[in-house]
């Protein structure tokens, strides 16, 4: 039986006391625990930013890539060994804008991983500059005038590019994010899990309090149906004094790219017997 303590790494977190990010660590931590998932069997992918130092902080396998370039790792490492549970950890700025064109791709091709944003609306580790998901207006010492770009909004892109399951959870609530964790980790295809990761050095008006006022659970909602993409669609552009949280929808009819490969239906890639073939024979082969 796995346990949350079999995660546990000699190396600790350097955030910011009262970073959201150790709410996001403890939840994934928890989720793989609740899953029964040990160390072994899964690879932690992240890029660059404060929340990319999660692998570090893990005892687990990690892989910790360029700016913006986890998922283009991570799904090398997917169809290498498909039999690893693979989970991307990056924040706003290094998914959503070095690393937005992977974005769309990963969610086209339906790769089987859990994509979990540390979305604190700003670039922490840089200390303090607006990013994609920064409000309109906010100011920065690089914006002293205010942003005049709108707030990219990963709930509807991904929606709109075809996600087969969208999901946003609160760092201030562990247990509801582990629970949302769970459920991508079970998806059979790309799985994002866009994040509100209060900033408690550099992005102080959405704090944890800011957001404890107005997020609400959607499957708390009687009426709420994941299979509706339509309705999805209206909640992901709610904001305000009510903001969603939880499964906007979920789609498990598509199949994911490994399920698509035949190469990989015989089994991961790492577990198949390599062909022994001298250099002759492959020119032969080719030529």
């Amino acid at each position: 039986m796995v346990e949350v303590k079999d995660y546990l790494s000699p190396v600790k977190p350097t955030w910011c006391p009262g970073c959201g990010n150790f709410g996001i660590w403890n939840a994934l931590k928890l989720a793989l625990a609740n899953q029964n998932i040990a160390p072994h069997e899964v690879l932690i992918v992240s890029g660059i930013g404060c929340g990319s130092k999660l692998p570090d902080y893990t005892r687990a396998n990690g892989l910790h890539t360029l700016h913006g370039r986890a998922l283009a790792a991570a799904t090398g490492a997917h169809l290498a060994n498909h039999s690893l549970k693979v989970v991307i950890t990056h924040g706003d700025g290094d998914g959503f804008s070095m690393g937005g064109n992977h974005l769309l791709h990963a969610i086209r091709r339906n790769v089987q991983f859990v994509d979990i944003y540390q979305d604190n609306r700003v670039y922490g580790l840089t200390k303090g500059q607006y990013s994609p998901t920064s409000s309109k207006g906010f100011v920065t010492k690089t914006s002293p005038g205010g942003s005049i770009e709108e707030a990219f909004n990963p709930i509807a892109v991904a929606l709109a590019a075809g996600a087969t399951f969208v999901s946003r959870g609160f760092a201030g609530d562990i247990n509801h994010l582990a629970w949302l964790i769970e459920q991508a980790l079970n998806h059979r295809g790309y799985s994002m899990v866009d994040v509100f990761q209060p900033c408690v050095s550099f992005n102080k008006f959405y704090s944890y309090q800011w957001y404890q006022e107005r997020v609400y659970k959607l499957q708390d909602e009687s009426n709420y149906s994941t299979a509706d993409l339509s309705e999805a669609f209206k909640r992901a552009h709610e904001w305000g004094e009510r903001i969603p949280i939880g499964i906007f929808y979920q789609n498990e009819n598509v199949p994911s790219y490994a399920e698509q490969v035949p190469a990989l239906k015989v089994g991961p890639l790492v577990k198949q017997p390599t062909r022994s073939t001298l250099p002759e024979s492959l020119k032969d082969e080719f030529v």
